[in-house]
Order: structure tokens, then C-alpha cells, then sequence
């Protein structure tokens, strides 16, 4: 018995590594532009808590803040995709603003960015071999939506919020989301219903 608790310790263990084998975490092949227009390339880890990208150049660690960073792209090995990243100008207070990192999800008249965060939450074991509670690192996105006059507004993943935001075409998204059973919390179905918004 003491075995067999011992296995299902080390096979969680495991399972619980590799989930958290972040994006944030990693070194990624990709290149970025200065906001003074140049063209860099290298192995590049972003942080987005912090504004921070280093960049590995001719094994030279190089680190540029939002403030001096255009644009960069990466191929994520983690998630198997190329995801492009920009800097721009959000108010994070009343009348202040500063250059912060967005990935670009869709771009359009209407562009849907995200930014992520690595925080703790509580997990439940519903083992009948090893039950209790442990925290766990997990990744959490949250949404924004940019306009052609560069107005930001952070999507709080509700139904009237969204409504709101494609008030334009209030009537035709409600109907586009309605029939193809879309999730307002769901990346590629915010994707579906941005592109939708666009074309009309």
C-alpha cells in the first residue's frame, strides 16, 4: 500500500512539472524591434508582470523594458504556434499612461489582445489513492480590446461587457455567438467573434 501511495505521489509530482512548463519560463526563437527600429534576433523570454524582454544575443543576455521595445514575435515551442507581442500605450491610472507588453490575438479595426499571468490557486484531489489540497501554479489570461483610435478596454469575460464593446453590431454578434454556441471566455471563440465584428 505504501508502494502503490508512493507511485501515484511521484506520478502527480510529474504531472504537475510539466503543466507548469510556462511560455513565461522558456527561451524562445524568435526576433524583436526596437522602438528605435531596429531588428534584433535571438533566443527571447518576455515577462509580462514585469514589462521585461531579454533577449540572447551571441550568448549575450540583453534586457529591454516596454519603454524601448516596437514589437517582437516568437515561435512558442510550448504551444506549437508563432505569437506576435507589441507595446503600447495603456492607461493604467487616471490621466497616466505607460507602454505595456500585448500579445495580439486578432488584428483589425477592432484587435483582440491579451495578457497573461502566472498565479497560485488551490487544488483539490478527488484521488481515492491521495486525497487533500495543493497549490499549483497555473497560467490566467485576461482580454482587451483595441479600437482603431487606440482606446483599450479590458474584456471582463461578460456577455453584456462584450455587447457593449460591438455596439455598432449589437444584434448580429448576439445572433453569431448564439448559433455556433461560442464561449465568451474562450480565446478562439473571442478570435471567431472578433473577425465576425469586422466583417460587417
Amino acid at each position: 500500500m505504501k508502494r502503490a501511495y508512493f507511485i501515484i505521489c511521484l506520478v502527480l509530482t510529474c504531472i504537475i512539472s510539466k503543466a507548469q512548463n510556462f511560455s513565461a519560463e522558456a527561451w524562445h526563437e524568435g526576433y524583436l524591434v526596437t522602438s528605435e527600429g531596429d531588428t534584433l534576433r535571438g533566443l527571447i523570454k518576455y515577462d509580462m508582470e514585469t514589462n521585461i524582454v531579454q533577449l540572447i544575443v551571441q550568448n549575450v543576455v540583453k534586457t529591454y523594458s516596454s519603454y524601448k521595445i516596437y514589437y517582437f514575435e516568437i515561435y512558442d515551442s510550448i504551444m506549437g504556434n508563432f505569437r506576435q507581442f507589441y507595446s503600447i500605450p495603456y492607461e493604467v491610472t487616471t490621466d497616466y499612461e505607460l507602454p505595456i507588453i500585448f500579445e495580439v490575438l486578432y488584428e483589425g479595426p477592432l484587435s483582440l489582445l491579451s495578457r497573461e499571468a502566472i498565479v497560485q490557486e488551490n487544488v483539490t484531489s478527488t484521488s481515492a489513492y491521495w486525497g487533500g489540497s495543493y497549490v499549483q501554479n497555473t497560467v490566467r489570461y485576461f482580454y482587451y480590446f483595441l479600437d482603431k483610435s487606440g482606446n483599450i478596454r479590458l474584456y471582463n469575460r461578460k456577455k453584456s461587457e462584450l455587447l457593449a464593446i460591438m455596439s455598432r453590431h449589437q444584434s448580429e454578434v448576439k445572433s453569431f455567438v448564439k448559433s455556433n454556441k461560442l464561449r465568451l471566455d474562450d480565446p478562439r471563440d473571442l478570435i471567431r467573434i472578433t473577425a465576425f465584428f469586422n466583417s460587417l
